[in-house]
């Protein structure tokens, strides 16, 4: 088994619980008619140790061969998956519909056609009330291959519904993919660029929006597509900054599944989404009492679903619940609280426990930067800031590489390094100066520049008209970045006179 599959079978042993680790010993043991079941053997030396050492498994485990390994792993993680499977039958309902078209099949196979035709029935229901479209139209299509060959009176009007059917979740499909698969594009356009920064990008972003959005009467689209309809706004507005208009979508992307309770049972993670994006709006329009109701909605999540065998579901509440909470933290200005979040956060990004995105992690990395840097720990500030400075080819949010960059200047300036602010005072500059799409820092932060050149070292007068001015013009750069990034970077930098002149 290649490496990138060795680490797939042990990331897939990391994430089991207690319970289906249980259950999967039951599920080989009840399966297999050898006691001495050599992956078994393999899969209890991986969940110890944690990690795949090929040396030290065949010395523990001797009567496994070199060669078998490969084999062995494989048939591993096979297995895993099929006792997941199995586990999961009794809450996943889009699985338990699966399964309900497996029976179908063997029930074809055995040519009991109509008992067949029975249980895709209820299967393709069950698809229909979950809003799995897809799904209840792979049913369909096996439907109407069973009904070409099992030969009935009443198939000239069976034909009919079914050919009715097909159209109509072929229509809701297409409506809910164009929508989903816009939102997913404007998201991955904000993650390289961030904030629309001047007049050219945000005509470009709006001749892109309109060019692909359906011509769809919002009130004819399903549930899902009203989801992926609001979301795929929300990410529009929210990249133009126009957090008013965001914050109408967000809400209504909300209240879809706040009133209908099944769909949130049903489609978990696109709440929890909902959820946070509705935090972030509200904490960009510095919305502090409807951020803090929508903040304790979040918190007693836990309260109102079980998350203990769904560790996409626990992962994501733990990614928003962190953003969240820090954002708290900025919003009421308590820094220095904020710092007891980081061990506990730091040490799930350690762990890997939920496999975040690199993206998310590295937002992290600036958030926790900014908590140091509010409380007075520019050391620690420094720290983090580099986590982001030092990335190799970063290709997303270059927003926070320039921010990170100019909060680091800030730190060292703080804590009177006066030759590396001279250092990083240039390479800054030279950083931005290759950004292609970034004119709009670069022009302000040339004036920033100017007043730390006029200003000299932590010991000289801060006071000075150039650099008052400059440090004014730098905080006011418009739709440069995210304006939550620009705030939190400066009620930390106060308490000296000299300060107060630059604070916000």
């Amino acid at each position: 088994m290649p490496k990138q599959k060795t680490d797939d079978l042990v990331a897939l042993i990391r994430s089991l619980t207690r319970a289906e680790k249980r259950h999967f010993r039951l599920f080989v043991k009840r399966n297999q008619s050898s006691e001495d079941i050599l992956f078994l053997q393999l899969f209890d030396f991986l969940e110890k140790r944690g990690e795949y050492e090929e040396d030290i498994i065949l010395k523990k485990i001797p009567e496994v061969k070199k060669s078998q390994l490969s084999n062995l792993k494989a048939h591993l993680y096979k297995q895993l998956l099929t006792s997941l499977r199995l586990l999961s039958t009794k809450n996943a309902n889009d699985i338990q519909i699966r399964e309900m078209v497996d029976y179908a099949r063997v029930l074809y196979n055995k040519g009991l056609y109509r008992q067949a035709l029975d249980m895709l029935e209820k299967a393709k229901g069950r698809a229909k009330l979950g809003n799995y479209h897809a799904l209840a139209l792979e049913i369909l299509e096996f439907e109407k291959h069973i009904e070409g060959q099992y030969i009935t009176r009443s198939i000239e009007g069976r034909a009919d519904s079914l050919a009715a059917e097909t159209l109509e979740l072929t229509r809701i499909i297409e409506q809910t993919h164009s929508f989903s698969n816009l939102a997913l594009q404007l998201y991955g356009l904000y993650l390289k660029v961030g904030y629309v920064r001047n007049e050219k990008d945000a005509q470009e972003v709006k001749e892109f929006f309109y060019a692909k959005l359906p011509k769809t009467d919002y009130k004819n689209l399903d549930f899902m597509g009203k989801v992926y309809y609001n979301q795929a706004h929300m990410w529009y507005y929210h990249m133009n900054q126009e957090f008013a208009a965001c914050y109408r979508y967000a809400q209504r992307w909300v209240d879809l599944f706040e009133r209908e309770s099944d769909m949130l049972e049903l489609h978990t993670p696109l709440y929890l989404k909902g959820l946070h994006n509705l935090l972030s709006t509200l904490y960009n329009m510095l919305h502090y009492k409807r951020y803090a109701e929508v903040f304790d909605n979040l918190m007693s999540f836990p309260e109102r679903f079980d998350m203990a065998d769904d560790n996409n579901i626990e992962g994501l509440y733990f990614l928003f619940k962190y953003i969240h909470a820090i954002q708290k933290h900025f919003i009421e200005g308590t820094f220095s609280e904020g710092i007891a979040l980081i061990p506990e956060l730091m040490e799930i990004i350690d762990n890997d426990q939920y496999n975040w995105d690199h993206h998310r992690i590295l937002v992290f990395y600036y958030r926790i930067a900014c908590l140091y840097f509010g409380s007075g720990d520019n050391d620690n500030a420094i720290t983090y800031l580099n986590l982001i400075i030092n990335q190799k080819n970063p290709d997303y949010r270059g927003d926070i590489q320039v921010f990170a960059r100019i909060l680091n200047l800030i730190a060292h300036f703080e804590m009177g390094n006066a030759q590396l602010v001279e250092y990083q005072v240039k390479s800054v500059y030279r950083f931005l100066s290759k950004m292609e799409d970034i004119g709009a820092v670069t022009e302000k932060y040339s004036g920033f520049c100017g007043a730390f050149h006029a200003c000299g070292n932590k010991n000289s007068a801060m006071s000075s008209s150039p650099c008052v001015k400059n440090c004014s013009n730098w905080r006011r750069i418009p739709l440069s970045a995210d304006p939550s990034y620009i705030w939190i970077s400066f009620p930390g930098w106060k308490a000296k006179s000299k300060i107060d002149r630059c604070r916000m």
